[in-house]
Formats: structure tokens, C-alpha cells, sequence
């Protein structure tokens, strides 16, 4: 890379892949990053889910259904993408579930556990090491991970999310080591409480009172401001930032009571 390359602020005509692109978060990123001039795989499971976003970020973003659990679904979509559109040089591992399941008396657990793990954790470096070869080609490769503030404390009954969400965090520094040399960079963002579909069946004055307790800034955040923070991290600029962990949270770490 030239130094005047590296520090450009523009992805105009970079290939990014966006995963659990269908909705929240996911969706927000596809469409922050098509409109600075991405060319963006939208992935998910629905097919027809996918098409929709595709079609709001534009003509050079394209939907693919895709099963981020399903080992061999990854090496072949991840490779359909890169055949597609010439190449990979963004990955957001975005896809999360649900995965609340009390310790004790949940005979579930074990089935939400597996899930949790294949979904959030083990999904990523898959995604990762099957979009390897074609990062390595870029000039300005660049991963982000999504995890959680649930990767850096804990709330009752979410130790299967809690786990897997801080597996993302360690994964993201080791690979961040791992890929360093190649001028690769590998960051984790960890959003506290957003308005998204996982988030709708809580009332909204629940979300009120917890905001007000919780966080500095006293809301809940908007999927669009996280996607803010990837779009920071993927910045051909963003060269000398890697194996950072970034709460987007409204200041909710920051407070002791």
C-alpha cells in the first residue's frame, strides 16, 4: 500500500460481506456501507429477506441465503461472493440469536449452548478463515466482529451468549496477532442496549428504565450507530487500529451505579 492509499477515508468499490445483513444491526451496516460505495453481500437465512436488503443498498450489493452454523454452506457462499464480485476485502461477522437459558432448570441448555456457540463464535472464524485467501489479496483488508457489553460483564440467565460473545472478543485479539504482518486488521465492536428485533419484545418502559440506569447517555442506541463504528474500522485510514474491543454502549461501562 502507498501511504496516501492508506490513509484514504473512502471503501468506494471494496467488496464487503455482512452477515445477519436481514435486519437490526446487520442491515444497517449493509446499507451505511453500500451507500459509501461498497459493493456488499448481504447474508442471512431467508433468501427473500436478503434480496430485500440487497435491492435497498443498491445495484452493486447482492443478496445470499446462508446458514452461518453450516460449516460447508460458509465455504460455499463465501466462495460464490468472491467469485461474484472479484474478490473479499470486508468481513463483518454480524449474525447473532437469541440465547437465554437459566443454568439450572432449562432442558434446553445444552441445545441453546451448541447453538449460541455455532452462531456467534465458531461462525466467525469460519467466515474468516474461508474469506482468508481473498483478504489477502486486498490492499486493505479489514474484519470486524461484532460481539457484545455482554462480552465484557454478565447479566443473569445469558451464560450461553455471555460465553460466546466473549469468545468473540478473545478470538478477535488472537487473530488480530495472527493476521498482523499481513496488514491485516481484526477489531471487535461490543454494542450495549440497542433497538433491534432482539431487543422488540422488551417494553418500552422497561428499555426506558434501564437506559436511565444504566447508561450515560440515558437511551437505548439505534442499530445506525453502530454501523457508524464499522464503517470507522473499515477505513482503509483505519490501518494502525487492530485487536481493539470498542463498547458502542452510550457510556453504559463507564458507570459504577
Amino acid at each position: 500500500m502507498t501511504e496516501g492509499h492508506n490513509r484514504s477515508r473512502s471503501i468506494a468499490g471494496r467488496v464487503a460481506i455482512v452477515t445477519g445483513a436481514a435486519s437490526g444491526m446487520g442491515r444497517a451496516t449493509a446499507r451505511l456501507l453500500a451507500s459509501e460505495g461498497a459493493k456488499v453481500a448481504v447474508t442471512d437465512l431467508d433468501q427473500l429477506a436478503c434480496a430485500g436488503v440487497a435491492a435497498e443498498c443498491g445495484d452493486d450489493a447482492r443478496g445470499y441465503a446462508l446458514d452461518v452454523s453450516d460449516p460447508d454452506a460458509i465455504k460455499s457462499v463465501v466462495g460464490l461472493i468472491a467469485k461474484d464480485f472479484g474478490g473479499i476485502d470486508i468481513v463483518v461477522n454480524n449474525a447473532g440469536v437469541s440465547s437465554h437459558a437459566p443454568l439450572d432448570d432449562d432442558p434446553a441448555y445444552e441445545e441453546i449452548w451448541d447453538r449460541a456457540v455455532a452462531v456467534m463464535l465458531s461462525a466467525h472464524q469460519r467466515i474468516i478463515r474461508a474469506a482468508l485467501p481473498h483478504l489477502r489479496q486486498s490492499d486493505a483488508a479489514r474484519i470486524v466482529n461484532i460481539a457484545s457489553t455482554e462480552g465484557l460483564g454478565a447479566t443473569p440467565g445469558l451464560t450461553p451468549y455471555i460465553a460466546a460473545k466473549t469468545g468473540v472478543t478473545g478470538l478477535t485479539r488472537g487473530m488480530a496477532v495472527d493476521l498482523g504482518p499481513e496488514g491485516i486488521t481484526v477489531n471487535c465492536i461490543c454494542p450495549g442496549p440497542i433497538n433491534t428485533a432482539m431487543t422488540a419484545r422488551i417494553a418500552d418502559e422497561h428499555k426506558t428504565i434501564y437506559a436511565k440506569r444504566r447508561t450515560a447517555l440515558k437511551r437505548y442506541g439505534e442499530p445506525e450507530e453502530v454501523a457508524h463504528m464499522t464503517l470507522s474500522l473499515v477505513l482503509p485510514a483505519a490501518s494502525y487500529i487492530t485487536g481493539a474491543v470498542i463498547p458502542v454502549d452510550g457510556g453504559l461501562m463507564a458507570r459504577n451505579a
